[in-house]
């Protein structure tokens, strides 16, 4: 059985509006989360919130890449220098699947 090494915690206080702290509360005690404290649903609220975050910046960066004419001229250059090998690629299995389902 593989142990996971613990994740160092730091403690914080904050401060919650009470009624955001009650409806948490609420949700822990009737056991309609998975989060078996206050604590647990902060944290995984938190880690959801980041998550969100994170993909929003990355989205970002897409978008500015999208823009970028010298990454859509680097992209083009790549894709052209792949084609073949793209091409020979898609045959292949086209030819794999098409003889699979002649087998049958």
């Amino acid at each position: 059985m593989k142990t996971r090494k613990a994740t160092p915690k730091v403690q914080t206080t904050l401060r919650l509006p009470k009624p955001l702290y009650q409806q948490v509360k609420a949700y822990v005690s009737k056991g309609a989360t998975p989060a078996e404290t206050i604590n647990d649903f902060l944290v995984a609220a938190i880690h959801a919130y980041t998550r969100v975050l994170r993909r929003k910046q990355i989205d970002a960066e897409f978008s500015r890449m999208a823009g970028d004419a010298n990454y859509q001229k680097e992209s083009q250059l790549i894709a052209d220098e792949f084609s073949q090998s793209d091409w020979e690629a898609l045959t292949a299995a086209l030819g794999t699947e098409e003889t699979a389902h002649a087998a049958r």
